[in-house]
């Protein structure tokens, strides 16, 4: 299982999961997709579902069943995640940058209205787009996530110098474990901690053989300073513009849980339905689902 788990080869399983890439103009993101379960006398719009950071598609592998009920899934690993191509040297991850690779990648192999589901970043990047593209879009998700990270304008140019620092600096030696089983506990703390069962779902598609063990195959960039973060104004703007109808799934135990001043940016979006549900940061993924499942389909399959 672990090695086609890391394998960037095609697969097709019973349930019709399979590998899909699509090429993009300067880079192939790629992902999995899950046929409708079945027929459906109701025309769905495909659903487009974006992990969060240093995640991947597979964060969405336990509630994907409930949601191909209503139509075909497609979960990317957005750039420089899991099984799609890192960004060119010199270049780093803009938040924008992954804005324009969804709207391109909706654009060319899509080429209609959609559903997006998206967890954490994937929530912010689905966010964004669907305020540019307010036609594209019919409903979106937000998995413990309510907007872009915002910093104040004071913090401009500390900010730009920390993160061109880094980049002149690079990224250190990536780590090799001698097998998955150790790199999930690597995996289990950190900012949103998972279960070990959890971290074991989620880690092989961000892992590559490296000698006689595993290395991430995540880009190191990743973790560098972003040069430039959107000031609060900005994000509620963007949040005003979205006009689909718009759940946020907010967890108990999350990140948002106890987050002050997320009101001002609920209120600023006119479709904005909450659901409050047991679990973490990664309440898609670990522990009881059901819930969250239940919520997001739910939702989805209002007309």
């Amino acid at each position: 299982m672990d090695d086609m788990a890391i394998s960037p080869e095609p697969c097709v399983n019973r349930s019709g999961l399979r590998e899909t890439e699509w090429p993009l103009q300067h880079i192939t993101l790629a992902g999995l997709s899950w046929p409708a379960e079945s027929a459906s006398p109701v025309s769905r719009p495909p659903i487009i579902m974006l992990h969060g950071w240093l995640d991947n598609s597979l964060t969405f592998t336990r509630i994907a069943p409930e949601l191909a009920k209503l139509g075909a899934l497609h979960a990317v690993d957005m750039a420089g995640h899991g099984h799609s191509g890192h960004r060119p040297a010199g270049q780093g991850y803009l938040l924008m940058d992954y804005v324009a690779d969804i709207a391109e990648l909706i654009e060319k192999h899509f080429g209609e209205n959609v559903d997006i589901v998206g967890h954490s970043l994937g929530g912010i990047v689905g966010t964004l787009y669907a305020a540019a593209f307010p036609e594209r879009v019919r409903r979106l998700v937000m998995i413990d996530s309510l907007g872009a990270l915002g910093r104040p304008v004071s913090e401009t140019v500390p900010q730009l110098r920390k993160s061109i620092r880094k980049r002149i600096a690079g990224s250190g030696k990536p780590a090799v474990y001698p097998d998955i089983v150790t790199a999930a506990k690597v995996r289990e703390g950190g900012l949103s901690p998972l279960s070990h069962e959890a971290a074991l779902t989620l880690i092989p598609r961000n892992l590559k053989q490296e000698g006689g063990g595993y290395s991430w195959c995540t880009d190191s960039r990743l973790r560098h300073p972003s040069q430039l973060m959107m000031t609060e104004e900005q994000v509620v703007a963007s949040l005003t513009a979205v006009q689909a109808h718009t759940l946020f799934v907010r967890a108990k135990e999350g990140l948002l849980a106890n987050r002050k001043g997320l009101e001002s940016r609920a209120d600023a979006m006119p479709n904005l339905k909450i659901v409050d549900v047991p679990g973490g940061h990664h309440c898609h993924l670990d522990g009881d689902i059901g819930p969250v499942a239940d919520a997001v389909r739910n939702f989805l399959a209002n007309e």
